[in-house]
């Protein structure tokens, strides 16, 4: 059994099973992290979510990760495209709670695209970050050329949801518009299993990176 989250959102839906953590001294922000295919086993204590929400919180996030409708303890049942008002319902919670501070966005696979879907356009969300991007799943992320922000994609050359050749194609339309980055990892599949650190690492120093980038 995994542990029950700290705290529940007001949602929609209901309520949403959520886990904050806060960094250590003085917080430079807050993030979200958006888990993986609830169909496939995804929840917010996905080992690459957990490394993606450490690296926020090295970086001096206080973050947010969650269970989508019908996950954990969560209420709803999964439904495919309503997940995206769960992505804003948890956007309203930080905005409320934490007014003074941005919110950079994180989303695994499945999470990445509900996430991006939502970030790119909602205002409080001031820049992207997109791991294990299932291009060839979902083929049509050509959306994401019309974004505005910065984003970091990071990838596994061996990912079975998307090959890296599509995903660095798709960062190179999306970098014509804006600041796009891909770190990628050599015989890494989908899930990172031998490459967590680095995930966390990666994401960390971006992070960091741009919190210091007054474009940003």
């Amino acid at each position: 059994m995994y542990p029950k989250g700290n705290l529940f959102i007001p949602a929609e839906v209901g309520q949403l099973e959520a886990i904050l953590k806060e960094p250590h001294g003085e917080a430079k922000g807050v993030a979200l992290v958006c888990h993986p295919h609830p169909m496939g086993g995804g929840t917010m204590h996905n080992k690459v979510v957990f490394r993606a929400a450490a690296g926020l919180v090295d970086a001096g996030l206080i973050t947010l990760r969650f269970n989508f409708r019908g996950v954990g303890a969560s209420d709803g049942e999964h439904d495919g495209e309503a997940e995206k008002q769960d992505v804003r319902d948890c956007l309203d919670y930080l905005s409320k709670n934490y007014p003074h501070f941005d919110i950079t966005l994180a989303g695994f696979s499945f999470g990445s695209r509900m996430g991006t879907e939502v970030g790119m356009t909602d205002e409080r969300v001031k820049r992207l970050i997109s791991i294990g991007t299932p291009v060839d799943k979902y083929d049509d992320y050509d959306y994401l050329e019309d974004l505005r922000k910065p984003i970091l994609f990071v990838h596994g050359d061996r990912d079975e949801f998307g090959a890296l050749e599509n995903v660095r194609k798709l960062v190179e339309k999306v970098a014509k518009n804006t600041d796009a980055e891909l770190v990628s990892f050599e015989n890494c599949g989908h899930f990172f299993d031998e490459h967590l650190n680095e995930l966390r690492e990666a994401v960390k120093n971006w992070t960091e990176k741009h919190l210091s980038n007054p474009r940003d």
